[in-house]
């Protein structure tokens, strides 16, 4: 079978690989039909993502087949179209144990940790797989990166009618955005890109934005009736960005860090205290976020097949990757196909 390995920062590899045998008890063979490009990937191709070890086959957003599955009591069956959670967690540490199985203390994602999905066949355990009979392989692919911006929702608890600023209109503060929304938030927008805003605008509806070109506080003061959000997400990933989060937040507010940045974060202990800031980081997701986002793929309209800006086969990505990473590209979210 043929797989894309990335051997170091900057130079991948179309390589002949055996493929897999039979799955043990509790796996399932699967045929790889979709894999979603997401900001890991890029970091990682960059050499800017911490958790990454090379040579890796990425690819942790997944729309899959089973091609063979032992019997199971999770209702699977060969043919059916699957995500899969890429997260193997242990199961028995205090996370584990207290249901925090997103960030488990021996935390190994398929893609980043382990070998991913950029190949045409893998094995993958069976409690990993969660089906549709409805979804596209498209959607399922998209799936992962929705229960990111769902989980860091449902960290914050945002109330209907609760003013929530996103920072950061790259997919992952889309789908922040758009479980916020769900949730009943009135939702603000901030991002320094005019064509990630009009994307965020068209296929999100949202109407309030900031694009940097005014002072944040001042502007979010006049949007709201001269209150702040009492709900930050940052999904920047860039250090300034989440230290400036701090001045936007109301008092009594939350501030949510979606992004990974691989810095150090500083704030003015005066300010954290006088606000009672509520400070949260968001990782990963859960089965419960999974589910969640499938339900909302399926019954709630959410739509994210305008998020898919460029396509490639196996053998295209090793040349199209890099072009997508240029400015002006347009990408919002690449997709492959296998």
């Amino acid at each position: 079978m043929k797989a894309v390995i990335l051997e170091s920062p900057g130079r991948f590899n179309l390589a002949e690989m055996e493929t897999p045998a039979a799955p043990a008890p509790g796996e399932a063979l699967v045929r790889v039909r979709r894999v979603g490009i997401c900001g890991t990937d890029i970091h990682a191709f960059r050499g800017e993502q911490p958790f990454f070890s090379y040579p890796r086959i990425m690819g942790h957003e997944l729309g899959v087949e089973i091609v063979a599955i032992g019997e199971n009591d999770h209702g699977l069956a060969v043919g059916d179209r699957c995500t899969v959670e890429p997260y193997i967690y242990c199961d028995h540490c205090i996370a584990c144990r207290r249901g925090k199985t997103n960030c488990c203390v021996d935390m190994q994602v398929l893609g980043v940790h382990l070998d991913g999905g950029m190949r045409e066949f893998m094995t993958v355990p069976i409690e990993k797989l969660y089906k549709s009979e409805i979804l596209s392989f498209d959607q399922l692919a998209m799936v992962e990166m929705l229960t990111i911006g769902a989980h860091a929702v449902r960290r914050a608890q945002p109330e209907p009618g609760e003013n929530v600023l996103v920072i950061g209109t790259g997919p992952i503060g889309m789908s922040v955005t758009q479980f916020a929304k769900l949730a009943g938030a009135n939702v603000v927008i901030m991002d320094i890109s005019p064509q990630r805003l009009a994307f965020c605008r068209q296929q999100l509806g949202i109407e309030r934005y900031l694009d940097g070109s005014e002072d944040p506080v001042r502007a979010l003061e006049n949007m709201l009736g001269g209150d702040l959000p009492t709900i930050v997400f940052d999904a920047t990933g860039n250090p300034q960005s989440m230290m400036n989060a701090f001045d936007y937040m109301a008092h009594g507010g939350k501030l949510v860090f979606v992004g990974l940045a691989q810095a150090d974060i500083t704030f003015h202990d005066p300010d954290f205290h006088r606000r009672e800031t509520t400070l949260l980081s968001s990782r990963n997701a859960t089965s419960e976020d999974f589910k969640r986002v499938i339900r909302a793929l399926e019954d709630e309209g959410v739509d994210t097949t305008p998020w898919i800006t460029h396509r490639a086969s196996l053998e295209e990505l090793i040349d199209r990757f890099p072009q997508w990473l240029e400015p002006g590209s347009g990408l919002v979210k690449a997709m492959v196909e296998i």
